[in-house]
């Protein structure tokens, strides 16, 4: 009772550290510009990110999951050194992108509660370390991703309901743009790769693995897990997706004016809902932030202590320094564009490595247990995610990197 009990939170602590991974500053920000950008179309752009998220990490997680192997041993597996550039790929985006959730933490307490930015960052830093304090860490992960994920979806819902969106037209634009399908691709890309790539996908595999919810015997229970951490953010997207929508359709603020703001989702939550809405998107924008220096720390982390049994031994105590040293170049540099330009040109290049890394995994003997047969269907639908992921990905670094030189 007690391994079915524990198994079981590790089901859904893996689930809400997937989705409250995704659900960074910098999903707030896409979400909410893009709304303003396209309109009741996005709701496309929802759909079909959420379909391709879906499998990629659906073939992700059954690989890791009914292998027992972390991201980076398949890798070093199938080809003797891959896993350790994908882990140097990881952590140096999973460091840059923490930099900025912490920044992004330091902008909720603002928002919230009118905090200076510099208290914030180490507010921010402080809040996701203690987590890893406690002698139990991961129970504890679980239950603050859990209770702070609860909190956005309800402070979000609470928002839908003052400012009214137009729901009938945002169902009819989900299946039939107004815009065209064309104009929506870019768009869709870029959310998949802010819902799955990077570390993002990641997070909720390696917890399960910890968790001990590995094998052909726990394909139901880890299938259930990665559709549920999928399905947490798509709800949290349609419901921060319907709550822009209303203001910028009910015109309390255009979707140029949401274009040009540093903070659109808290300015669009002030427009439509006052004060008292500009305040629950600091919540929100804290909640987010926090969870995903949690799990951006974790992740990142995880791809290293199988490397090193002094690593794997004091785990808590390398995680709580990433925080730290996230927090501190966050405080020293201010706002690191160049390195989240850099690591954002990295991440982009992540999700076609290991997804397509996993795949070839899940046909190789060396890796799956005897007996297990990879659906066809997954691997086809994985191959083309692969291609487009590539297809977006390849041309973004070359562009980025030249940029920066």
């Amino acid at each position: 009772m007690d391994n079915k009990k524990k198994s079981g939170g590790a089901l859904l602590g893996a689930a809400f550290l997937m989705a409250t991974s995704a659900i960074g500053p910098g999903f707030l920000t896409q979400t909410a510009t893009f709304t303003g950008q396209h309109g009741a179309s996005f709701g496309f752009v929802i759909l079909a990110s959420i379909i391709m998220a879906a499998v990629a990490q659906i073939n992700i997680w059954r690989v890791l999951c009914v292998s027992g192997l972390r991201g980076q041993d398949v890798a070093n597996k199938l080809l003797p050194g891959l896993g350790y550039f994908v882990s140097f790929m990881i952590v140096l985006g999973g460091l840059v992108f923490n930099i900025g959730n912490v920044g992004g933490g330091a902008l909720g307490f603002n928002t919230l509660l009118g905090i200076p930015t510099k208290v914030g960052y180490v507010l921010a830093g402080l809040l996701a370390i203690l987590v890893f304090v406690f002698k139990n860490a991961k129970a504890a992960m679980d239950t603050v991703t859990k209770v702070l994920g609860g909190i956005m979806i309800v402070v979000i819902f609470v928002v839908i309901f003052i400012v009214k969106p137009p729901v009938g037209d945002a169902i009819k634009n989900t299946f039939v743009p107004a815009t065209g399908y064309s104009a929506l691709f870019p768009a869709i890309l870029t959310l998949m790769g802010g819902t799955v790539g990077g570390y993002i996908t990641f997070a909720g595999a390696h917890r399960l693995i910890d968790g001990g919810v590995t094998g052909k015997d726990n394909l139901k229970e880890i299938n259930k897990s990665s559709v549920m951490g999928i399905g947490i953010a798509t709800l949290v997207r349609i419901f921060l997706f319907l709550a822009i929508l209303g203001v910028v359709a009910n015109g309390f603020m255009s979707g140029e004016d949401l274009a040009a703001s540093g903070n659109p989702a808290a300015d669009a939550f002030r427009a439509g809902a006052g004060e008292l809405g500009y305040r629950f998107a600091g919540l929100v924008l804290l909640c987010a932030a926090v969870t995903s220096i949690i799990g951006a720390a974790y992740t990142s982390v995880s791809f290293l202590k199988t490397f090193s049994k002094s690593i794997e031994k004091h785990e808590n105590y390398w995680i709580i320094g990433f925080i730290a040293v996230s927090t501190l170049i966050m405080l020293i540099l201010g706002s690191p564009a160049t390195l989240l330009v850099l690591a954002g040109a990295f991440n982009g290049l992540i999700l076609p490595i290991t997804l397509g890394v996993c795949l070839v995994g899940a046909h190789s003997k060396k890796i799956m247990p005897e007996g297990y047969k990879h659906p066809v269907v997954l691997t086809v639908l994985g191959i083309i995610v692969v291609i487009l992921a590539a297809y977006l990905g390849i041309p973004t670094f070359i562009s980025k990197l030249g940029g920066l030189f």
